[in-house]
């Protein structure tokens, strides 16, 4: 049985390509679904004209999808709230 933990796994090998960072650490998944062997990711960019998006977006549904037993995965892009960077966040970049 797929787990949330398992996708969360699978999103820390996701790396924005300008930071360096990947984007369970970057905080830019707001939510995760996991019911039976389908998953729903609710998601954002570091902005909204992030010219990596849609290779984003593949990136995350190629490693969701190499998880054994995922069988579907529906990711929505929002922009609302806009990403903000945490303190923590903040705090990985000297700032």
């Amino acid at each position: 049985m797929v787990t949330k933990q398992d996708v969360e796994k699978a999103l820390r090998q996701v790396f924005d390509p300008e930071l360096n960072v990947d984007i369970m650490s970057l905080e830019l998944i707001y939510n995760i679904d996991v019911k039976q062997d389908k998953v729903s990711i609710r998601m954002t960019f570091t902005s909204i004209g992030c010219p990596y998006g849609p290779e984003l977006k593949n990136e995350v549904s190629r490693k969701v999808m190499d998880i054994p037993g995922v069988k579907g995965v529906d990711i929505d892009i929002v922009f609302d709230p806009p990403w903000q960077p945490s303190e923590a966040v903040k705090a990985m970049f000297g700032l």
